[in-house]
């Protein structure tokens, strides 16, 4: 799960919040009241509804804003239809207090034969401060919490928790330089959020990114290397989003000079 500053130009003013710092201005350090217990939701197609937890754990009421998304980037004003009705999809929630957000599939088709994966938002907006023109300046946020929503068929081969291991690896020399090249011929989706590559007295390691079923991805190497075996280590996040470890061994070899 992703959380980060949202709702308006939060980039800008997380600059601001810095240069104000720097000044010596007073500015609340910024932190999410609103806890969801889950890092991924995983949807099996034969349940009727799964649920996502949320706690205000902060100090203040919150207004929370939930959406789901096919597009990781697209925002609340810009929704795309997705198979799925969310509720409830804005509410109050008081310091202490939970509330389940309701996540039904409403059949529209999606592949049977692999994972689809959505994005479940969860938009934690703080309550206004009251005017007060004594008052320091202050810079108030709102959370974007971002995780993985995974609609699972039923009757899928194979089982989530050994698709990472049968992940096939190799390393390839294109006009772009060398690319490590990771197929996939589970239908789950395999998120990677570590891949470390060795050889013969070198080491080097390739950018997270997540396998979709039954694909094959190739991921940019920062230099190139040439033939002889590689080993890969690399972590993949499970159904419960735990960090595991797995290791692979690949074609490819020592840094090209």
């Amino acid at each position: 799960m992703e959380s980060e500053p949202a709702h308006g130009a939060a980039r800008g003013a997380l600059r601001l919040a810095l240069a104000a710092a720097s000044f010596g201005l007073p500015v609340p350090a910024a932190e999410a009241g609103v806890v969801v217990h889950a890092t991924r939701v995983v949807y099996p197609a034969a349940r009727k509804e799964v649920t996502v937890d949320l706690r205000n754990e902060g100090a203040a009421p919150a207004l929370v804003q939930a959406w789901i998304e096919a597009d990781a980037e697209r925002a609340p004003d810009r929704p795309a239809e997705v198979p799925f009705a969310l509720g409830p999809a804005i509410f109050r929630l008081d310091p202490a207090s939970g509330q389940s957000l309701r996540i039904l599939y409403t059949g529209k088709p999606l592949p049977a034969d692999r994972e689809s994966v959505f994005w479940l938002n969860v938009l934690d907006i703080p309550p206004k401060a009251p005017a007060n023109p004594d008052a320091p300046n202050r810079l108030d946020f709102a959370f974007r919490h971002r995780m993985k929503l995974f609609f699972r068929p039923a009757g899928l081969k194979g089982r989530p928790e050994q698709a990472a291991a049968s992940v096939g690896w190799s390393l390839r020399n294109d006009a772009a330089g060398t690319v490590l090249v990771a197929v996939n011929p589970a239908p789950y989706h395999v998120s990677l959020v570590r891949i470390d590559l060795s050889g013969s007295g070198w080491s080097a390691a390739a950018a997270p990114v997540m396998l979709a079923p039954l694909s094959t991805t190739t991921i940019p190497l920062a230099k190139p290397v040439q033939t002889g075996a590689v080993r890969v280590r690399y972590a993949f996040v499970d159904d419960f989003g735990a960090t595991r470890e797995a290791e692979a061994t690949a074609p490819g070899g020592t840094p090209a000079s």
